[in-house]
């Protein structure tokens, strides 16, 4: 027997798309800049990149305010506990049609492997992006900031090529996610209209 939660607010699913697809524009446009393929051009890639890459900067301070002030942090905070449960669900159970050990609430959204996962995210992955990000946007001040003395333009690129892939990986896992809900679309129906149907 299954029950309808609200679990996520307005804002979570505004947030959660706007930043979807502003990091699927930064990826299509990014690997072209890198010169994987060409679909806008070089210039407009980079001017595209530019873009993007400062409105998310916006949305996360934005979405950061609005974690604190309402609390919603806390769904963050890393966990051990279960964690490997969740491992042997997705490695084992989820094929066995076991019972998914974790029950979300509004009050822990997110399952242990999640907690870790964004974790990873929001510590590694982030700071390398936008670190060696800016660092590519304000290259042309290097002389005079005398950052040129110990920046390589070549291990900037790396690092954010880099963090690039991690991104993309974690959009790949996460996507196929998704589909392991009571159906493959309920977890996506529950980021649209914020219900979740929890046995």
């Amino acid at each position: 027997m299954s029950e309808r939660i609200y679990v996520f607010k307005r804002f979570e699913r505004f947030w959660h798309w706007s930043q979807a697809a502003l990091i699927l524009f930064l990826l299509l446009t990014g690997f072209e800049v890198h010169g994987s393929y060409r679909l806008f051009g070089f210039e407009r890639a980079v001017d595209y990149h530019t873009v993007a890459a400062w409105t998310l900067v916006g949305l996360w301070v934005f979405a950061i305010f609005w974690h604190f002030t309402t609390g919603e942090w806390r769904q963050y905070i890393p966990t051990f506990q279960k964690v490997d449960a969740m491992l042997q669900y997705y490695l084992f159970g989820i094929f066995k049609n076991a019972p998914h050990p974790f029950r979300p609430t509004t009050l822990r959204k997110h399952n242990p492997l999640q907690r870790l996962a964004y974790l990873f995210i929001m510590v590694i992955v982030g700071p390398m992006i936008w670190v060696s990000g800016w660092f590519y946007i304000f290259y042309d001040y290097w002389p005079v900031w005398g950052w040129d003395r110990f920046l390589s333009l070549e291990w900037v690129a790396f690092f954010h090529t880099l963090a690039a892939f991690l991104m993309l990986a974690f959009v790949i896992v996460h996507v196929y996610l998704t589909t392991t809900g009571h159906t493959p679309l309920s977890h996506l129906k529950a980021m649209i209209t914020g219900w979740e149907e929890v046995d």
